[in-house]
């Protein structure tokens, strides 16, 4: 028999929920940035470190990441579709990108922390936490540790990426998120939604990878491109989106062990500053050769997921097609180099 709803609300799903509602909560009564996204992430991340039980939704945190396939694809307008040509060069910089931080990553994990080599190839590879956990589990790879490892790069990025964009750029996070419901066409939310539904769903019966995003963020794209949409989906679908995916980064946690916080998670935390001085570099690049303002080159070239930086780009008011097609050609290069990779690499053991 289907389970039934209250069968699919476990304890620990239910515990998971309400430690994430008081995040939000405890975030937005402190005025604290971003309390839909850093607050569930905090609470269910001190919860899983005190060893509490916490479990996560499944396919509604995939629904949620939908809402945010369907902002970027309603970003996709005419008028961005002709700027692409001129983000060319820019672009261009992306697999050098991936290829630098191959180059160094693997020796890294391998050499200084001593990881296998199919485990170092997808725990440096900076695509979606999804994906490259899948990629390394079929290749091979220690599925905990590239959990941990994707999950640590994550956090430590969306963590610090809000103070660089308001200390250093100067730029504010309460830039509007999109319209209320009620000021949203009902028809365009009607389309936005089928639009979620069919790419997410359509994507993955012809094994779109990041299909939660990607699908409906193309379907959308083509709603925006032949003018039937106008509009980003409503503000209360965005915090929705921020909710689920602030409460998985934590929930990734769930069961760590010493050994675990010690080898992995610190090898995650000194391979994210790599990361970082290599981002850096790129987009320092990108502004002096004058192909982007600091702040979109900054966001593009930050190795975050791309639902956590489409959240940051929304909130800072950055250019989201610039920032998302960069983002995009990452996640790209990223998939379509691992299988060839993983054909290279020797297969794990024991």
């Amino acid at each position: 028999m289907p389970a039934t709803p209250l069968a699919f609300l476990t304890k620990d799903r239910l515990s998971t929920l309400a430690l994430a509602a008081l995040g939000v909560a405890a975030f937005s009564l402190l005025g604290l940035p971003l309390p839909f996204l850093f607050g569930p992430m905090c609470a269910c991340l001190i919860a899983a470190l005190a060893g509490v039980k916490l479990q996560g939704f499944g396919q509604i945190s995939a629904a949620a990441r939908t809402i945010l396939g369907v902002a970027v694809g309603a970003a996709i307008t005419p008028e961005v579709a002709h700027q692409i040509p001129a983000m060319a060069l820019s672009v261009s910089l992306v697999p050098i990108y991936v290829a630098i931080i191959a180059a160094i990553g693997v020796p890294f994990f391998t050499r200084v922390c001593g990881f296998d080599r199919v485990t170092a190839y997808y725990g440096a590879m900076p695509g979606g936490l999804q994906d490259m956990v899948i990629f390394g589990q079929e290749a091979g790879g220690d599925v905990r540790a590239l959990s941990l490892l994707h999950a640590t790069r994550v956090l430590i990025i969306v963590t610090v990426a809000p103070l660089l964009i308001t200390s250093v750029f100067g730029a504010s996070l309460n830039n509007p998120i999109g319209a209320p419901a009620r000021e949203v066409p009902l028809h365009e939310l009607a389309l936005m939604a089928g639009a979620a539904l069919v790419g997410w769903k359509g994507g993955e019966k012809i094994g779109l990878f990041g299909a939660s995003i990607l699908g409906p963020m193309i379907v959308t794209a083509v709603l925006s491109l032949t003018g039937l949409i106008h509009h980003r989906p409503p503000a209360e679908a965005i915090l929705c989106a921020q909710f689920f995916i602030g409460m998985v980064i934590g929930v990734y946690y769930v069961g760590i062990t010493f050994r675990e916080l010690r080898q992995v998670v610190l090898s995650g935390v000194a391979f994210v500053l790599i990361l970082a001085a290599l981002a850096t570099v790129m987009a320092e690049i990108v502004v002096l050769a004058g192909l982007a303002p600091p702040l979109e080159a900054f966001l593009a070239f930050a190795p975050g997921g791309q639902a956590e930086m489409t959240i940051l780009a929304i909130v800072a008011g950055a250019d989201l097609g610039f920032v998302i097609v960069h983002h995009l050609t990452r996640i790209i290069v990223v998939i379509l180099g691992a299988p060839i990779i993983a054909r290279r690499l020797p297969q794990r053991r024991g």
